[in-house]
């Protein structure tokens, strides 16, 4: 029996390199990869050894005869792919690690954050070469995205953490937490310890509408609504205000989604993940019942993922409908089976009223061909609600307002249209190209952008090291005029209460310590002085 690849693959392609027969795809080399929703298994060509689901970090691969009730559809989905993807599963060009020459020594190579490029860099840089490497982050805590990013109802995903856990331990590497660069530490000093720096710092904040009232009380960011929920410790525990009964989500990509699913999700299935204390308390005593997800275009061009789609449409207890509008309706009809639209067919289209009161039960609503021009606010100036134009599509697939409004009342809006990096303080580049010199390399999402899930990050990670090592054989990076204990000496006077991999491990215990107790995976610490106390009691 083939096996099958399911919603929570990370894409990271751990699966691709151990396949015997070379039948899942697209490999790293192929044209597709980094732009599917997940990988495939070819299931005429799979010889069910197993191989790929012991090598998959957060547990997507399943034999086909598992997969019962909403999940059977992966196993559709894989052999699918296949159909409007032949393939010989014919093998590349062997491809062999990377190494350097002796003459060249020991390198010492920062690292600055902790998140999955960051992971990945550093396995790719302790696998292949004998450097030193050092970690910094702002925050007490390593995770990045996947601590503060990834939803709490997806534990599985979560686990790819443990993949980088032994990275963190390597001898060979030293982290400084609590440690802002640009702040506590400038670039040009992390230069005077190290060979290179890498900068693996996200993109940080979230695109703006640009609409009058965006910054009304109630309007929030999604980066703070998620890092709310997934208890980040610079988003105070009363950020989100849940009294209202409907929620408008500016967006229709999978943060949005996201964001949609935990406002409506039953608490007490919360209740068995690692999401915020203070936001389990606040969504049990939420009047929340209706969450709106507004998109300028329509349901071809829809942002999300087939697989997280997937899981929005067989939440418990949560009604899914679309908002009826003839443009929608003949674009589902007219919809490839393989398409965004597609996903769609058999949901309800109904008209819906954003001015009066929600009915009764939970449902998300999907609005396409409608653009935010104005939030508006109430008399205590707190957002009351968005008006929206509707759109149409050109030819060419852009949304054009057609001056028809009209306003949804919501006490709360997320805006949800992407991410945006934030430039790094110091950070040397090449005035004709805007990008780094040698000696310092960006990775993730500082580098491409907001684009691609966490596995995406593996073959970019591999892609900076190979340039970084590249410009060591070249001897194009600059020799540091001090090492590792002179930086360790800098940290200490700059930053006292700055914390390492101790400290980092008896946060790790206290988490779960507290966890096991309520039986859940971990009870997260929320702010900075419960972290920094907690590493204290080593």
């Amino acid at each position: 029996m083939a096996y099958a690849i399911t919603q929570t693959c990370c894409n990271d392609a751990s699966c691709v390199s151990v396949c015997p027969v070379n039948c899942i795809h697209p490999t790293p080399d192929e044209p597709e990869f980094g732009t599917t929703d997940l990988l495939y298994i070819d299931p005429e060509a799979c010889i069910d050894c197993g191989a790929c689901a012991d090598a998959c970090p957060v547990d997507a691969v399943f034999p086909v005869d598992r997969l019962h009730g909403p999940d059977a559809v992966y196993a559709d989905l894989n052999r699918d792919w296949f159909r409007d993807h032949p393939n010989d599963h014919a093998w590349g060009a062997p491809a062999f690690p990377r190494s350097l020459p002796g003459e060249l020594g020991v390198l010492r190579i920062a690292v600055v954050g902790t998140g999955p490029s960051a992971g990945y860099t550093a396995q790719e840089l302790l696998r292949c070469t004998s450097a030193e490497l050092t970690m910094i982050d702002r925050l007490p805590v390593t995770g990045g995205l996947l601590r503060h990013g990834v939803a709490p109802d997806h534990q599985s995903t979560k686990r790819i953490a443990e993949s980088f856990a032994g990275v963190f331990r390597d001898p060979r590497l030293r982290m400084h937490l609590n440690l802002e660069v640009g702040t506590d530490v400038t670039h040009e000093e992390l230069a005077a310890h190290h060979h290179a720096v890498v900068y693996a710092v996200g993109a940080a904040t979230d695109r703006r509408l640009g609409v009058p009232g965006e910054d009304l009380p109630g309007s929030l960011p999604a980066t703070a609504f998620v890092g709310w929920y997934n208890a980040e410790p610079t988003v105070p525990a009363d950020a989100v205000e849940l009294s209202a009964e409907r929620v408008v989500v500016v967006g229709n990509g999978n943060v949005a989604v996201d964001v949609a699913r935990i406002l409506l999700t039953d608490p007490d299935r919360l209740a068995a993940t690692d999401i915020a204390d203070h936001a389990l308390a606040a969504l049990r005593r939420s009047r929340v019942r209706e969450v709106v997800l507004v998109a300028r275009r329509g349901p071809e061009q829809a942002a999300w993922t087939a697989p997280e789609f997937l899981a929005l449409r067989r939440l418990p207890g949560v009604e899914l409908v679309v908002e009826d509008h003839p443009e929608v309706r003949a674009a589902i009809e007219a919809a490839a089976p393989d398409s965004r639209a597609a996903l769609l067919a058999g949901l309800p289209l109904v008209p819906h009223d954003g001015g009066a009161e929600p009915g009764p039960g939970r449902r998300i609503v999907l609005r396409f061909l409608s653009s935010p021009v104005e939030l508006t606010g109430d008399g205590g100036g707190r957002v009351s609600g968005v008006t929206v134009e509707r759109t149409t599509l050109t030819a060419d697939g852009r949304a054009e307002g057609t001056g028809e409004t009209d306003t949804l009342r919501a006490a709360l809006v997320v805006r949800s249209i992407g991410h945006r990096g934030v430039p790094v303080p110091g950070l040397p580049v090449d005035p004709a190209t805007g990008r780094p010199l040698p000696g310092a390399y960006v990775v993730g999402w500082a580098k491409r952008g907001p684009s691609g899930g966490i596995g995406a990050n593996r073959a970019c990670a591999r892609e900076t090291v190979d340039a970084l090592l590249d410009d060591a054989v070249a001897r194009a990076l600059p020799a540091p005029g001090a090492g590792r204990r002179e930086f360790e000496r800098l940290v200490r006077r700059r930053r006292p209460d700055a914390v390492g991999l101790r400290e980092l491990r008896a946060v790790e215990r206290a988490e779960r310590a507290r966890g096991e107790a309520q039986g859940r995976p971990r009870v997260k610490l929320a702010t900075v002085p419960e972290l920094l106390a907690a590493g204290r009691r080593r």
